[in-house]
């Protein structure tokens, strides 16, 4: 695709925004200082959480939560109301000998009863740990046992989960068959005041683990100043406006969830949204319709299977979402063009892990060139290398892992996984994603994939990601995974597993019809010589397609 059509289909500044300002003078005059001046509390002196999402916010006559019930009726919550039950809750901690640094875990689906947790353990100066509804009991226990959590928050639909774990930390379930360890009678025994405890920026207040997709998931300690990079991606990449609706639709169980769909938008005294129903295609719309949603957060999941929808639905709210934002996955360039052509808005590509926060970013608020298929730029706060197996800077084009340059990085928080003597994701100074990307001329970087996920064919490196999005050109093609298949003439061949339009049959004749596509389209080392096709791909819960299965079952295959 040239680059007059690139720069046509995806524009970096809509023609209707105001001109941000220039990425690289941005960058020069940011500093973590600047940043720190916006908080209500002192990284140094004293700090708490709940003071900066909720506290600061008291008087503004803003709403803090907008939730829609698994039955569609909304309700409204203030942040007054949020300040009486977390001060509430808060009690319950104290009464229980739960305070600064211990582990506070919830099981519970997105309602005000998480909010008020969450908002509750800040307050007390405790550590929040989240949980995900869809767990089962063996994620569930080895969170709680490896975050050491001193209490859990769930529901009746969750109770049953937390059985058979031993031991069991103590339990308060909303709406209980018990009412020893009832929520709500437990909550309205507490008084409604609690001074928020001061702690520093090193200190913790969020753990989470890591989503891995082999071995057991790794603790994440969040300390307090990833406030400060919570704050700068909502502003500076999301570009959150007072005046917009925002919805993030990730789940507040993982991390693009509770830092950017709690933490980031309350500490901008911003209305979040929760929606207990989930996700569907069609709610979706409704949602976005019905809300007046303008800033919508999710993922490439999601994103391609609002394509997959009636063009009625997105008829329906054409034009009006001002920004939306992608995280999880690389963005495929047919998303980007689909949504610029087909709902006239603009999205964008972030890159961030559980463990750095959003790091590199296509931003929707700073003026820099935006190439479908890069990851970005370096959100400020942040610089970020590209390095060799030994650690050494690459040059332009040069395909290496990577890597976060943490003294150079004043946003950079991540002090290391929880409780493991050898931290193998450092290296000297820079900390290690695992992904491998090319530096682009400009200074942004382009995605190849995670380092394990990398094809060697013929002496050929082959990223999926660019084989992926060339087969998602095809109009038979919904999804797409490209794995390496050992080979004992090629090291490894390129193959594919394809999910397909409904009306579009997988056979021979369709294989080698893809196959030609992305030979056309890409390179002809680069086409799949494989191509299974199947009607759903492996995924975390999160919504990352697993690779690392399909390799196990094309391994598989192969030896049967």
């Amino acid at each position: 695709m040239s680059e007059a059509i690139i720069d046509e289909a995806v524009p970096a500044v809509p023609p209707h925004a105001p001109a941000p300002p220039d990425y690289r003078r941005f960058m020069q005059e940011l500093c973590v200082q600047s940043e720190a001046a916006r908080l209500h509390g002192d990284l140094d002196t004293g700090i708490n959480a709940y003071s900066e999402c909720c506290g600061r916010h008291l008087g503004s006559e803003r709403t803090a939560l907008r939730a829609i019930a698994a039955d569609g009726s909304r309700r409204d919550y203030s942040f007054e109301q949020l300040d009486r039950w977390s001060a509430q809750f808060a009690n319950i901690l104290r009464a229980r000998g739960i305070g600064a640094g211990d582990r506070v875990a919830a099981l519970l689906p997105r309602k005000v009863d998480l909010l008020v947790v969450v908002l509750g353990t800040w307050r007390a100066g405790a550590v929040y740990l989240p949980l995900f509804t869809a767990f089962g009991p063996k994620s569930i226990e080895h969170r709680l046992h490896g975050g050491e959590a001193r209490l859990v928050v769930t529901d009746r639909g969750n109770r049953g989960k937390l059985d058979g774990i031993d031991p069991l930390p103590p339990v308060l379930t909303v709406d209980a068959a018990d009412p020893a360890e009832d929520f709500a009678a437990a909550l309205a025994a507490q008084p409604d005041g609690f001074e928020p405890v001061p702690r520093r920026g090193e200190d913790l207040f969020l753990m989470l683990f890591t989503s891995g997709t082999t071995g057991l998931a790794k603790g994440v300690p969040v300390p307090l100043k990833a406030l400060l990079a919570f704050s700068a991606y909502m502003r500076y990449a999301v570009d959150l406006r007072p005046d917009d609706v925002l919805w993030n639709i990730a789940d507040p169980g993982w991390a693009y969830g509770i830092y950017y769909g709690v933490t980031g938008p309350l500490m901008l005294g911003h209305t979040i949204i929760f929606n207990e129903g989930g996700f569907t295609i069609e709610g979706t719309y409704r949602l976005i319709r019905e809300l007046g949603v303008t800033n919508l957060m999710g993922s490439p999941t999601a994103y391609r299977m609002l394509m997959t929808a009636n063009a009625d639905h997105a008829r329906t709210i054409r034009g009006q979402l001002r920004a939306v934002s992608s995280a999880g996955e690389p963005l495929n360039p047919e998303v980007i063009r689909w949504f610029a052509q087909v709902l006239d808005t603009t999205i964008h590509d972030h890159y961030g892990q559980t463990e750095t926060g959003m790091t590199v970013c296509n931003h929707h608020a700073l003026a820099h060139r935006i190439q479908p298929g890069s990851a970005g730029f370096a959100l400020p706060g942040y610089r970020v290398a590209v390095l060799d197996k030994q650690g050494n800077e690459l040059a332009v084009g040069v395909p290496g892992e990577l890597a976060v340059d943490r003294p150079n990085s004043p946003l950079y928080f991540f002090p290391g996984y929880w409780q493991q003597a050898k931290q193998d994701c450092f290296r000297g100074p820079y900390y290690l994603t695992g992904d491998t990307v090319e530096l682009n001329e400009d200074g942004s970087i382009a995605f190849v994939g995670r380092s394990d996920d990398v094809i060697t064919s013929s002496g050929y490196r082959i990223g999926p990601f660019d084989v992926e999005s060339s087969l998602l050109e095809h109009p038979a093609v919904v999804e797409a995974a490209v794995v390496g298949k050992p080979d004992p003439k090629r090291t490894e061949i390129v193959k594919a597993f394809v999910v397909l339009h409904a009306g579009h049959e997988g056979n021979d004749a369709l294989a080698r019809e893809l196959a030609g596509f992305v030979k056309q389209r890409l390179a002809a080392h680069a086409y799949p010589r494989e191509i299974e096709f199947c009607s759903e791909l492996p995924k975390t819960p999160s919504g990352k397609i697993q690779r690392f299965l399909l390799r196990q079952q094309g391994l598989a295959a192969g030896s049967a």
